[in-house]
Formats: structure tokens, C-alpha cells, sequence
């Protein structure tokens, strides 16, 4: 009798759109705290603590599945890379929110925006790719068009931080370190994102 593979795969195909699908949740609320007063800036970051948790779950979910499967889809190790790096997606734009709650950060730099819609594309584009990982077609678009928004993502951020050492957005040392601190982590985010993009073609390489 041989071994039934399919509810298996589809078991931690579900459990990668999951954790994906916390991704654009998670987008949301740091694209909600862009235009948010100061008074509406707590609760976006409870919601985005509540959201890092769920994909905190969803990654201990994936781990354990892992660990208690005698077979799974692809290698063990590229497994655990996965999840990892969608979890650390999440956590460094939670992050990033919650910086800027917690340093009372004032207005954002107009490019700000542009980072966030960066990722928040990322965000969408890696939860449509999570369910092709079934049949590992139709994946090599996502991983170039991340790359691309990576690139971009750089571009911005190297405009950021000329913008904040050149004086554009005030000469106040402790707000410059501030906004530096909340760009950097909406930068890592977006590396991140590139990493996930990376394990994905990886993956569709080795089982192809």
C-alpha cells in the first residue's frame, strides 16, 4: 500500500497561505498608520501586535507540523526557512509601527508612503504566490517582480536618508534618529520580503 502524499502537501500549502494572508493584513495596518492622528496611532498597533501574533502562531503551526510529519512536500530545511522568513516579514513592519508609537513620531516623510505601498504590494504578491507552491508553476514572475520592488524599495530609502541627514525634514537630532529607526526597519521589511522571494525560487530549483 503506498503512501497517500496529497492531504499531507495540502496540509502545509494551507499553512503557507496563512501565514501569507497575515502579511496583507499586516500591510494594512502599518498603510492605516501613515495618515493616522496620534490619538488613533495606539490602536492600529494593537491590531498589529494581535496580527503578529496570529502569524507567530502560524509559523509555531508550520514548525510543528514539520516536526511531527513523517513525509512533506519539499525538504525539511526549506521548510523552516520559509517560515521563518515570512515571520520575519511580519515582524519587522510591526516593528516599524511600533516604533513610531512608541517615539511619538510626528509627521512621516512623504516617502515613507512609498515604502509602505512597496510592501504592501510584496505582501500581495506573496500571498498569491504561497498556493502555487502546489504545483511550483508560475512562480518565476513573483520572484522577479519582488526583486524589482526590492530594487525600488532600496531607491527609496537611499532618498530617505540623504533627505534626513540633508536637513529636508528638520534639523532636530533626536527626530532624525527617530525617522532613521522607522525607515530602516520598513527597509528590512522589504529585504525580507526578498529573502521569502529567494527560498520560493530555490524551492521551485531544486523541484523542478
Amino acid at each position: 500500500m503506498g503512501f497517500r502524499l496529497t492531504p499531507q502537501e495540502n496540509s502545509f500549502y494551507d499553512l503557507f497561505a496563512k501565514s501569507a494572508s497575515n502579511l496583507v493584513e499586516g500591510s494594512r495596518e502599518l498603510t492605516k498608520m501613515l495618515g493616522a492622528g496620534t490619538d488613533e496611532r495606539d490602536s492600529i498597533a494593537t491590531r498589529m501586535r494581535e496580527i503578529e501574533h496570529a502569524a507567530d502562531e502560524a509559523t509555531h503551526e508550520i514548525i510543528r507540523k514539520v516536526n511531527s510529519s513523517f513525509i512533506t512536500p519539499f525538504d525539511r530545511e526549506d521548510i523552516h526557512g520559509l517560515a521563518s522568513a515570512l515571520d520575519d516579514c511580519m515582524d519587522l513592519m510591526d516593528a516599524a509601527v511600533d516604533l513610531i508609537v512608541l517615539y511619538r513620531v510626528g509627521d512621516l516623510p512623504a516617502g515613507v508612503s512609498d515604502q509602505v505601498e512597496v510592501l504592501s504590494r510584496m505582501s500581495e504578491l506573496t500571498a498569491e504566490a504561497m498556493p502555487r507552491l502546489r504545483s511550483m508553476k508560475d512562480l518565476s514572475e513573483y520572484w522577479i517582480e519582488i526583486n524589482r520592488l526590492e530594487n525600488q524599495a532600496d531607491q527609496t530609502y537611499r532618498r530617505l536618508l540623504a533627505g534626513l541627514f540633508n536637513g529636508d525634514f528638520g534639523n532636530d537630532a533626536i527626530t532624525i534618529m527617530k525617522l532613521k529607526e522607522v525607515v530602516e526597519e520598513l527597509e528590512a521589511a522589504a529585504d525580507a520580503f526578498e529573502s521569502v522571494a529567494h527560498k520560493v525560487e530555490s524551492i521551485a530549483v531544486k523541484e523542478s
